[in-house]
C-alpha cells in the first residue's frame, strides 16, 4: 500500500541564548499508508504537536525528508505550502477557532473560497452531523461538542487527503469526547480519508486500527532531550 506519509531522518532544532542548536525532534523513519487512522500518543511536551505542524507545513524541519501525498514540503515554497494545505489537508484542533461574530454556517463559508462548488453542500454536512437546525445559530449558542462538529465540517469538507488533529476532544467531557471521535473516525472511513489524531487518552487511541507512542518514534526523547 503507498504512504501518504513518510518520514526519514527528520530532525528540528532549536537555537537557545547560547546560540548552540538543541535537536528537540528526530524521527528517523515513519510511515502512514492512504486510508489508515492512527492515533498519536505521548506525554504533554513530547513533540506530538510538533509532528504534526511537520506535516502540515506550518513549520520547517531542521533536516531530513518531510513527504505528504507525494510532495517534499521541504522544497515547497510558502506559497506552494498555503496552495497544497488548502487542497489536501484538514486541521482540528482543541480549540475550535470559530469566529464568534459569524453564524455556523458563515464560519464554513469563510474556510471555503468564494467560487467553491463545495459551498453548495453544507447544508449536507450539517445533515451529516446531526446539526442540520444550527446552520444558524452562533458559536456561543452552540455546546461545545456541537462547536467541535462545526470545526469538523469545516476541516473535512474540501474532501482532504490527510486529517491531522491536535487533540481534537481534549476540552469535552468524556462522554462528548467519545462520541466526538466515533464520528471523526467514521466520516474518515467512509470518504477513505487518512486520519492523524494526537491524544492524551489511552481509551480513545485505543479506538484507532494503530498506535504509535511518541516515546518511541522521538529519538530525542529517548536520549532524554524533551521536545516543546
Amino acid at each position: 500500500m503507498d504512504n501518504i506519509i513518510s518520514l526519514h531522518d527528520v530532525k528540528k532544532s532549536y537555537r537557545g541564548a547560547s546560540s548552540q542548536e538543541t535537536d528537540v525532534l528526530h524521527i528517523k523513519h515513519l510511515h502512514i499508508a492512504y486510508g489508515e487512522h492512527v492515533s498519536l500518543t505521548g506525554p504533554s511536551g513530547c513533540g506530538k504537536s510538533t509532528l504534526l505542524h511537520l506535516l502540515g507545513g506550518v513549520m520547517e524541519p531542521t533536516s531530513g525528508e518531510v513527504i505528504v501525498h507525494n510532495e517534499h514540503l521541504e522544497r515547497l515554497s510558502m506559497k506552494e505550502k498555503d496552495a497544497f494545505r488548502a487542497n489536501h489537508i484538514g486541521f482540528i484542533f482543541q480549540d475550535f477557532h470559530l469566529i464568534p461574530s459569524l453564524t455556523a454556517s458563515e464560519n464554513i463559508k469563510v474556510a471555503l473560497p468564494k467560487r467553491s462548488q463545495q459551498r453548495e453542500r453544507i447544508p449536507k454536512w450539517f445533515e451529516r452531523i446531526g446539526l442540520e437546525d444550527k446552520q444558524t445559530n452562533y458559536p456561543h449558542e452552540l455546546s461545545r461538542g456541537q462547536q467541535q462538529r462545526v470545526a469538523f465540517i469545516r476541516a473535512l469538507i474540501h474532501g482532504p487527503k490527510l486529517v491531522l488533529a491536535d487533540e481534537p476532544t481534549g476540552s469535552l467531557d468524556v462522554q462528548t469526547a467519545k462520541g466526538m471521535m466515533t464520528l471523526l473516525l467514521d466520516i474518515c472511513k467512509e470518504d477513505n480519508i487518512t486520519l492523524l489524531c494526537v491524544t492524551h487518552d489511552l481509551t480513545l487511541a485505543s479506538a484507532f486500527p494503530r498506535t504509535i507512542a511518541m516515546e518511541t518514534l522521538n529519538q530525542e526523547m529517548k536520549r532524554g532531550v524533551p521536545s516543546p
